[in-house]
């Protein structure tokens, strides 16, 4: 999209947005998003717990399977980004849902039989992050060919809604479920989640064309994807900021914990009313991202929400305790939130529009694996850092680096005339405005 300042016409498009039909094929896309999403809100810690809970593991093996399920579910996940491009999108989709679903029904099965054990959930950790990389950069392509390029935007605003809506009322209703029923019994809901949303996606129907190997697809395999976004002018300094935020607001997630619920005093649902509440934030920006980009241009909100998004975080240095420092993170962390919800539709919807067609599976699996990959090894450094210092440096130090970002923001709109030309839509629906 052209940066421009859309004036009254670019308001009354963007009232317009809230009505807009992406037509039913991308219904049921957003069906099997939704279902998948709640399934894994659920299931937020459920692995840690169940490791705590009932096979009484110490922290250090708890870290271990949040970075081992990242790390090596990356590594695995290497040679299915050039395996997804040459295929059709959606039963690799599915097949990647069933994987999971299978993958997570194991749990329980194990857990009612007395055979559960530490390996099997580090296992399906990394079975479910590996098939995840799959299913995103899949999926990143069905919706590519499901919505008008003009509605990639719109799309992607009600994805990242979906994300915080589900963000903010998951992990409570799993937390009650957990203690009502037991310590696998959101992990049952995840599994029937992923079995839900395969049926979504089969309900999508229609003929997909089977993906045409150019040769430039044959070439270069996941490397491609890399190639792809280091040499593009805009999205190489958009992904490697993207990485390192991401991976920064990730590994200090346990310190914060640490902080909070150890430091200070801090008791359980203080914590997850200080963390749970703020995700309103992102429902809001995710519904402002359309009208701002229609405002002021894709551009200037990337790089405006980009910026604001990292000048937050060092407020949690100052957290004290009692309800002045529970406010002060509730409010540092709603303007963090409420900054990625309009920063992150944005800059997905631009990362698909600059890749063209037949890459646009091995790039998503390259941006994926690296980020996976950089958030567990900085989750493991901080882990050491806040341990040599304490949790309130090691989160000034993230702090600090994060405000250092927004220099790798792409300062001008830079795009290669032909960067983001589009191969048609075969099964894409216009867009209409109910009446």
């Amino acid at each position: 999209m052209d940066e421009r300042d859309g004036g009254r016409d670019g308001g009354r498009g963007a009232r317009g947005m809230a009505r807009r039909s992406l037509g039913r094929p991308f219904e049921w896309l957003w069906v099997s998003f939704a279902v998948s999403a709640t399934g894994t809100r659920l299931a937020h810690d459920a692995f840690p717990l169940i490791a705590v809970l009932v096979l009484h593991v110490g922290p250090a093996q708890v870290s271990a399977l949040a970075a081992a399920g990242l790390a090596v579910g990356a590594l695995v996940a290497v040679p299915l980004g050039p395996w997804v491009e040459f295929r059709r999108k959606r039963p690799v989709m599915i097949a990647m849902d069933l994987v999971r679903f299978a993958a997570m029904l194991s749990v329980p099965v194990a857990y009612a039989f007395g055979r559960l054990g530490f390996v099997q959930l580090l296992v399906v950790s990394i079975i479910v992050a590996a098939a995840g990389i799959a299913f995103r950069s899949a999926s990143g392509a069905a919706l590519k060919s499901l919505v008008a390029p003009g509605d990639l935007l719109v799309a992607n605003g009600r994805f990242e809604s979906t994300t915080w809506t589900t963000t903010v009322l998951g992990p409570p209703l799993g937390g009650a479920a957990i203690g009502l029923f037991g310590p696998v019994t959101t992990v049952v809901a995840d599994a029937a989640s992923y079995l839900l949303s395969a049926g979504a996606i089969r309900a999508i129907g229609g003929n997909e064309p089977r993906p045409v190997r150019t040769e430039r697809a044959r070439a270069g395999g996941l490397l491609e994807g890399w190639r792809h976004i280091l040499a593009h002018p805009v999205l190489r300094p958009l992904f490697l900021n993207t990485v390192l935020v991401n991976g920064l607001i990730m590994a200090t997630a346990p310190v914060l914990a640490v902080l909070m619920l150890g430091d200070l005093g801090f008791a359980p649902w203080q914590y997850g009313l200080a963390l749970g509440v703020p995700c309103l934030g992102g429902l809001v920006g995710a519904r402002l991202s359309p009208r701002l980009v229609a405002r002021f241009g894709e551009h200037r909100v990337m790089l405006a929400a980009g910026t604001l998004r990292v000048c937050w975080p060092i407020g949690l240095v100052f957290v004290r305790p009692g309800v002045a420092g529970l406010v002060l993170v509730v409010a540092v962390e709603f303007a963090l939130i409420l900054c990625i919800g309009v920063f992150n539709p944005v800059s997905v919807t631009y990362r698909l529009t600059q890749t063209a067609d037949d890459r646009v599976a091995r790039t998503l699996s390259a941006w994926t694996i690296t980020g996976n990959a950089a958030t567990a090894v900085l989750t493991g450094l901080w882990g050491v850092l806040a341990g040599v210092t304490s949790p309130r440096a090691a989160l000034g130090i993230a702090g600090a680096l994060m405000l250092a970002t927004p220099l790798l923001l792409p300062r001008h709109d830079r795009t290669p005339p032909d960067a983001g030309t589009q191969k048609g839509r075969p099964e894409g629906r216009p867009s209409q405005v109910k009446q």
